[in-house]
């Protein structure tokens, strides 16, 4: 783990390691954790979940989203996702959109693969020019 990571993100590390093992892949084998760092100073933690109609699956970004909302909370401060190989596993397309949701444009996301080094991005980053809950708000 890169030395510059905080006591917050090495915490975060450790969430999505240690969830990552529970994944249900078994049709990919491809096992993803991911823990937030929620407003309240807690983590929440998922994992990915497969099942045989795939589109049905469960991302682990997803799985810790709503983790998050079932207990209360609302603003994702950071997001670690964690998965299989070298190469930092970025939080697919749908999962961006989740993410933009419940989250500042400045918030960063740390990318990693389990055997490679994390990469650490902000959410505009990965999600340029986005839509969020602010273009819906009504102008007075």
């Amino acid at each position: 783990m890169t030395e510059n990571f905080t006591k917050i993100d090495k915490a975060l590390f450790a969430g999505a390691k240690a969830v990552r093992e529970n994944a249900h892949v078994p049709y990919s084998n491809f096992k993803v954790g991911a823990a937030i760092l929620a407003e309240d100073g807690n983590i929440y933690t998922c994992c990915n979940v497969e099942n045989a109609a795939y589109p049905q699956s469960v991302c682990a970004e997803a799985g810790a989203i709503s983790t998050m909302i079932a207990n209360g909370q609302n603003k994702i401060k950071r997001l670690y996702v964690i998965g299989t190989g070298v190469e930092p596993v970025m939080p697919c397309g749908g999962c961006r959109q989740k993410i933009r949701e419940f989250a500042d444009q400045d918030v960063v996301i740390i990318s990693h693969g389990i055997d490679g080094e994390p990469l650490a991005l902000t959410l505009e980053q990965l999600l340029p020019y986005s839509f969020g809950p602010e273009n819906l708000q009504v102008i007075k």
